[in-house]
């Protein structure tokens, strides 16, 4: 299972986040590349405790599931998978500093594999959880922008 753990696997991952500019075009969604890339250093500061959202009434009906679901196996995150409304987001800004912010976040992120945090939706995360959905979060909208 890929994960942001592993040095080779993270360190795609940051190339990957290179190759992004504010005139990478999406292939699906309504995120500018600047609003995806600060949607995904919000995730990683919620992965990190930094940020807390209010857990979702359905979360906690249907968030295990979902959750051990998502960390069974490779398979991406789906087109069209729904966000909280707290990472939504709408302004634009500097698109380098803020790829430097996510690229900063997931470093250290990858440096406390036993991290747990808790997430609106799927509620409690263990640190191996939590390296997984790191990656497929952030394999997910890089593949959004054709990356």
């Amino acid at each position: 299972m890929k994960t942001i753990y592993d040095p080779e696997i993270k360190a795609e991952l940051l190339r990957r986040i290179d190759q992004l500019s504010e005139n990478s075009t999406r292939q699906w969604g309504k995120m500018n590349a600047f609003q995806m890339v600060r949607h995904c250093a919000l995730w990683e500061e919620m992965a990190l405790g930094r940020k807390l959202y209010k857990r979702a009434f359905i979360g906690r009906i249907f968030g295990r599931i979902a959750l051990n679901s998502l960390t069974k196996d490779e398979r991406p995150l789906s087109k069209g998978s729904p966000t909280i409304p707290d990472l939504v987001i709408t302004d634009n800004g500097d698109i380098a500093a803020e790829k430097l912010r996510w690229k900063t976040l997931i470093e250290e992120h990858a440096n406390h594999p036993e991290k747990e945090h808790l997430h609106p939706f799927f509620g409690n995360v263990t640190g191996q959880q939590s390296g997984q959905l790191a990656y497929k979060h952030a394999d997910h909208h890089l593949r959004q922008f054709g990356i």
